[in-house]
Formats: structure tokens, C-alpha cells, sequence
């Protein structure tokens, strides 16, 4: 079987269709009506632009490369078939070879395939897009990064097809940055890029954050280069602008592909529908289906659900209902989502009642479930406060399906935490292990909150830890009642690591946060933490709670910071007073081997605006022996120089 590479080729990223040149190594710059005349002109051509990297011609007859692929795809050992027919096939048929592996889902076959070809330096830019879309779910990110940077050749790492195909993957995979920052270095080093690139660009933008300021951005980038919006570019604009909420600029491109002589399909009038449906713009919605059906185009079932979810938006729940009965006659309605978009609205107004007759419809039908309409009434029940309801269904999902995802789990979870299941509690959370289900953000938030209400702060803290391990980061409220209840029970430095996954999170955290932990750590005498929190947070910490730090830190405080804290307080604006002085003098008399850090102090006092008054001047005087009686008189001496010189200025 051989698959040849040209422009009609459906290659297919994310439902639209790569829009590349024929993969060739020649042109011809005229046509001619022979194809003795053609063959000459493409040979002539080839042998000025073949390069090294492009291993397209063989003089080997077609039957015996057949024969030698046919060999190939029934291949059970591969290395030692390639060692034997490589060299009889083309690039070409190489190409093919790995797309037959790839509808056979060989993969390991695909791989060895393409290092062999590597090796041999028989492949071209298409053997580079074949395998990266090939193995996309066998290669991650850093693979796919790996990939494209390992090629030798500037001109393929630089070629529209491989560009393509290596951003497509990152996108794919999520990593809209990682693709976006080596787009960048792709131009840099000479790719122009072309409709295909852009538009695999901005499907990046329809799930990220600030997805349509980037999209604009790509957008107005594709314009300076001189190229058209086409059908796939404005279907993806539309999606971006639906996903963003900005039913108003959807509309407004909507408008101008139509202006320009693009004719919408379903897709673009699915996508300005789900625009509207951010609003609950019925009135839209409604203007739009006619408009649409006018230009001969028939609702489909994404189209029909869409424009229910408008209505619910909209607050139409009668008109929903209607909705939901034409999708049943015409049999769009034989799954969970039409029913679970108006359970799911009537939820959220408070509609339970009706909600669950809704669900109860659906039971009766037997309609297909993924269990997304259980998770949506559990987590209505819990809303509501219906706990024992929520915890019912719960166990009738446990009881009727045997397939479970973190939303169902989730919904599960909360259901029997709130009413304080603890056996339910942990059977969910086995289930989850041995199903290999990653917790998600909001199965930590659950447990958090249910072992903070049974006064299992410990366990919540080991949960809040597990929580920013897998990368998620807990919201304030969360955070500053687990490290009161944490403090509370004399879990100080628990409570100290809480507030830091709070601090050097990204998300703000209260000023309050800053004393209310200096008071936790004072009370747990972890006096060199408190002296971090009131250096890096002096400004948003009331003076009595400063100086309540100050006298602490002065009595029981490692002695050789004492110097810094004083310092650190005067910086802050905070004036030390000579009670804190004192306190200060008196530990160090209390440790003559700490006389350098002592006269330290006594040299700095003056040229900040202070002295010793007169009863802790006597004190020192009476232990300076201890220092050294000469070296202490003039230290004080200076003092008191200095301050006179001040007060005459």
C-alpha cells in the first residue's frame, strides 16, 4: 500500500484539516500537455533542489519494493526485516509503512520504524509530521520538544508541515505557553508561517487563561502577514470568544466572515450560540436559528442542546422543557446531557424539586448515563443542605453503575462527608486508589473541610500538604481556619507551614493573616519564625502585636539575633523604647563571651538617635568587668558625646 503526500491529503489537528503545499522536492515553473514533457521538467527540477535530507528517488522496480513493504508490515521481528529490505524502499514507501503501523497500532513498530530511518537518513519533513501526530499519545511534551530540536536540518526545523505538526502536539497536550515561546523561536529562525500555524495556535487559546487577549493577538499577527481568515480560522475565533464570554465579539466576526463571502456551517453557528449561551441570550439564540435554517442549514443535536442550555441560562425553564421534548422525538436526547443541562439550571435557582423530576424522567427512560447526572444531583442535595438525600444517591450510584470519575467521586465524597460518613468517606477514597484516579483540587477542598468540622486538624494539614504537592493551592478561607485550629492546638509549626503554602502561593492572602500567625508562633516560643513574619511584614502589623514580639524575643530569643530585631524594629519606623534596651543589656551581661555583639550595640545606639538612660548606664558600669572596665567607660563616653552633638545641630 503506498500513501502519497499532497495538498488533498486530509491531515488532520484537533478537526481541521492541515492546508500544506505537496510534499516534493520539485516544481516546475511551467505546465506542459505531454507526460514525457512533465517527467522531464520535475527530473530537471529535482536535481537542483534535492538535498541530503530528501531520500525520494530509488531505481529499485515497483514490484520488488512492494514486496519488500509487504514483508515490512508482517514484520514480527522489524530490525532484522529493515536490515534485509531497507535499502530497497523509498522514503515514500517508509512513509507508508509507518502510517500502516499506525492503523494497526503498532506503535512499538512506528518507533523502532523511525529511528531506523534516522539513522539511515532516509526520511523527509512528512516522516517527521507522520510520526509526531502518530505517537502523540505516546509522546509527551518534553518528548515532542526533544523531537523537533534534535533535527539536523534547518530548513525541515523550519518546514510548515513539521512546525505544524510539533505545535500542534504541545497544544494538544495543554501546553499553550511551551508552544507559543518555540512558535517564537520557529519564526526567529526563519519559518513564515501559514494559515495552518495560526489556526493551530488559536485552538491553544480556547481553554487557557486570558484566552481570547492572545487570540487577538494572533489574529492581528496573521493579518500584518498578509493572510485571510478562512472557515477553520474563524470557527476557531468563535470558540475562543464562547469559551471567553464574548458573545458580542463573536457575533462580530460571525458578521464579518459573512461580509467576506465565507458561508457559515454548523460548527461557526454552534460556536455563536454557545456564545450567547454565556448570557442567556435567547432572544439571539432564537434570531440565530432562523437565520440559520433560512440559509438551508438543519439544527443537529449539538446545535438543539446548545440552544437549550441558552434557555436555561436565560431563566426559560418552561421553554427548556419544551426543548427537551423535541430533542426526545427526534432522538437526541437518547444520552444524559440534555437532561443534566436543565437539572443542572434548576439546581442552581433552587429548583430542587423540579430538578429531581427531571432526573427521575430520565431513570425511567433509561437513558445512557456516564453518572453526570447523579454528580449534579448529589451536589444539589448537598447545597441544599439535603444531606441524608445526597448520601442516598450516593450509595444508589455505588449500587447501579460500575464505572466512576473524579465528578462522580467528588460529588460522592461530599455527599458523605457532610453528613459525616467516615467509613463511606474512606471506601471513596480507596476506590479512587484502586482506580487510579488523581484527587483533583476540589476532592482535597472536601476532605480539608470535613476533617476541620470532626476536629481532625493533623489529618486536614497532611491533606492540605498532599494538596500542594499535586500542585494545587488552597484558598484563604481554607487556609486561615485550619492554622487558627492549628494554633489552637498547639500545632505550631504546622500551623507556620500553612500560612507559608498560603504566602508563596499565587493566590492573595488577607494582611490580617501576618499577625494572626505572629501570635501562633509566639505562643509556641518559635521566636526565629516570628522574626521572619515581622521583617518581611512589619507594615501590616498593629504596634502592641510588634511590641508583645519585641519583649518576647528580648527575654527568650536566640541572643545572637537580638541585634538584628533591634535594628530590623528601628527600620520599620517601630522606636525602641528603653524597657527593650534593657531587656537587651540584660542578656548580654548574662553572657560576657557575647562582648562583640554587646559593644556593637552600644556603637550603633547613638548614631540612630539613642542612649542608655541613666539606671541601665549604672548597670553596665557595675558589670564592666566583664567586658572590660576602660573599653565600656569609653563606649558610654562616646555616647554621650555624640547625642550632645546632635542635640546642638
Amino acid at each position: 500500500m503506498e500513501i502519497s503526500i499532497s495538498s488533498s491529503s486530509s491531515q488532520v489537528a484537533f478537526g481541521m484539516p492541515f492546508r500544506h503545499s505537496p510534499i516534493s522536492s520539485s516544481s516546475s515553473s511551467s505546465t506542459t500537455t505531454t507526460s514525457k514533457s512533465k517527467t522531464k521538467t520535475k527530473t530537471k527540477t529535482k536535481t537542483k533542489t534535492e538535498t541530503p535530507r530528501l531520500r525520494v528517488g530509488n531505481s529499485k522496480p515497483f514490484s520488488a519494493r512492494k514486496a519488500a513493504s509487504l514483508e515490512l508490515h508482517q514484520a514480527s521481528d522489524l530490525s532484522s526485516v529493515l536490515a534485509r529490505v531497507g535499502e530497497t524502499l523509498t522514503v515514500k514507501d517508509l512513509n507508508a509503512t509507518m502510517h500502516h503501523f499506525r492503523n494497526s497500532n503498532k506503535f512499538n513498530h512506528i518507533s523502532q520504524l523511525f529511528l531506523w530511518m534516522i539513522e539511515n537518513n532516509k526520511l523527509d519533513v512528512s516522516s517527521y509530521s507522520h510520526y509526531i501526530r502518530f505517537m502523540e499519545n505516546q509522546l509527551d511534551a518534553d518528548k515532542v520538544l526533544q523531537l523537533y530540536h534534535s533535527i539536523q536540518d534547518e530548513s525541515s526545523k523550519t518546514d510548515n508541515l513539521v512546525c505544524n505538526s510539533v505545535l500542534a502536539s504541545l497544544v494538544k497536550k495543554a501546553k499553550f505557553d511551551s508552544a507559543i515561546k518555540l512558535f517564537h523561536l520557529m519564526q526567529e529562525n526563519g519559518l513564515v508561517p501559514d494559515v495552518v500555524t495560526y489556526s493551530t495556535l488559536l485552538s491553544g487559546c480556547i481553554k487557557v487563561k486570558d484566552g481570547y487577549g492572545k487570540a487577538l493577538g494572533l489574529i492581528q499577527e496573521l493579518q500584518c502577514n498578509k493572510l485571510q481568515m478562512d472557515d477553520v480560522i474563524y470557527g476557531t475565533i468563535l470558540a475562543v470568544c464562547a469559551s471567553n464570554g464574548k458573545w458580542e465579539e463573536a457575533e462580530h466576526y460571525f458578521n464579518q466572515m459573512k461580509n467576506e463571502g465565507h458561508s457559515p456551517n454548523v460548527y461557526h453557528y454552534s460556536s455563536l450560540l454557545n456564545a450567547y449561551s454565556a448570557c442567556g441570550n435567547h432572544k439571539k439564540a432564537d434570531i440565530l436559528i432562523q437565520d440559520m435554517k433560512s440559509e438551508g442549514l438543519v439544527p443537529n443535536k449539538v446545535i438543539l442542546t446548545t440552544l437549550l442550555k441558552v434557555y436555561v441560562r436565560g431563566g426559560l425553564f418552561e421553554k427548556s422543557r419544551e426543548l427537551l421534548a423535541e430533542l426526545k422525538s427526534l432522538g437526541y436526547a437518547e444520552d444524559e446531557m440534555p437532561y443534566c443541562v436543565l437539572m443542572d439550571g434548576l439546581a442552581k435557582v433552587g429548583q430542587i424539586h423540579e430538578a429531581k423530576l427531571i432526573f427521575d424522567e430520565m431513570m425511567k427512560n433509561h437513558v445512557r448515563s456516564d453518572g453526570y447526572a447523579h454528580s449534579i444531583m448529589i451536589s444539589a442535595f448537598c447545597r441544599a443542605k439535603l444531606f441524608w438525600e445526597a448520601k442516598q444517591l450516593a450509595k444508589d450510584f455505588e449500587t447501579t453503575f460500575n464505572k466512576y470519575d473524579l465528578v462522580i467521586l467528588n460529588s460522592m465524597l461530599c455527599a458523605f462527608c457532610r453528613v459525616g460518613d467516615m467509613e463511606s468517606v474512606m471506601e471513596t477514597l480507596r476506590k479512587m486508589d484502586e482506580l487510579a484516579i488523581n484527587p483533583g483540587y476540589n476532592t482535597f477542598h472536601i476532605l480539608i473541610k470535613y476533617f476541620c468540622r470532626e476536629k481532625l486538624y493533623l489529618l486536614a494539614y497532611q491533606t492540605m500538604k498532599d494538596m500542594q504537592s499535586k500542585g494545587h493551592q488552597p484558598v484563604e478561607e481554607v487556609c486561615s481556619s485550619l492554622m487558627s485550629h492549628l494554633g489552637r492546638e498547639n500545632a505550631y509549626s504546622e500551623a507556620f507551614s500553612v500560612y507559608n503554602m498560603l504566602k508563596y502561593g499565587k493566590r492573595t492572602m488577607s494582611k490580617a493573616l501576618h499577625e494572626e500567625i505572629l501570635h501562633i508562633l509566639l505562643a509556641g516560643q518559635l521566636l526565629k519564625d516570628a522574626y521572619v513574619v515581622v521583617k518581611d511584614n512589619a507594615t501590616y502589623i498593629s504596634r502592641p502585636a510588634i511590641r508583645k514580639f519585641a519583649i518576647t524575643f528580648m527575654k527568650s530569643g536566640n541572643i545572637n539575633l537580638i541585634n538584628d530585631v533591634i535594628k530590623t524594629l528601628h527600620d520599620c519606623g517601630y522606636k525602641i523604647d528603653q524597657d527593650l534596651f534593657e531587656m537587651a543589656v540584660s542578656r548580654y551581661l548574662g553572657h560576657p563571651e557575647k562582648k562583640d555583639l554587646f559593644l556593637h550595640l552600644l556603637q550603633w545606639m547613638p548614631g540612630h538617635g539613642y542612649v542608655v538612660d541613666s539606671t541601665t548606664r549604672n548597670v553596665i558600669l557595675k558589670n564592666s568587668h566583664l567586658f572590660g572596665r576602660q573599653l565600656i567607660a569609653e563606649v558610654l563616653s562616646k555616647q554621650q558625646v555624640k547625642l550632645k552633638a546632635q542635640k546642638s545641630q
